[in-house]
């Protein structure tokens, strides 16, 4: 059985490495889906859609109007610390890619039921663009 909620957040980021637009400061209205596949309890439910909310909304709402930035990025760093905006500072570039593999070390690093066999995330950048990655128990 699976089951899915979906998260919305506002975030800033750029990708110094990139030869195109994205290098420069700018943001998204990122939308994530979480699935999670289980057998279900004795009541029918691989787990409540409370808990799912209670485990996800406060690593969302860390990311939510705050601008992502490599910890490599210095100049950023400090920009955003003069300006006092709120920042999450990571060890990787905020690719999409990236951004879904935080997500999913952070929903399984999380109390997940012993009854949840696998855990999805899948992050849309954009309206049409997505990252996904899994990870099976």
């Amino acid at each position: 059985m699976k089951i899915a909620k979906e998260f919305s957040w506002e975030m800033g980021h750029r990708l110094p490495f990139h030869n195109g637009k994205c290098k420069h400061l700018h943001g998204h209205s990122y939308k994530c889906m979480v699935e999670l596949t289980g057998d279900p309890d004795s009541n029918g439910m691989v787990m409540d859609y409370f808990d799912v909310k209670k485990i996800i909304a406060p690593i969302i709402d860390e990311l939510d109007h705050s601008f992502m930035v490599s910890r490599n990025d210095k100049e950023v760093i400090e920009m955003l610390d003069k300006l006092n905006s709120r920042k999450v500072v990571v060890d990787f570039e905020s690719t999409a890619e990236n951004i879904c593999l935080y997500l999913l070390n952070k929903v399984k690093s999380s109390n997940i039921p012993d009854n949840v066999k696998a855990i999805k995330v899948r992050v849309f950048e954009t309206e049409n663009t997505y990252a996904e990655d899994e990870i099976i128990f």
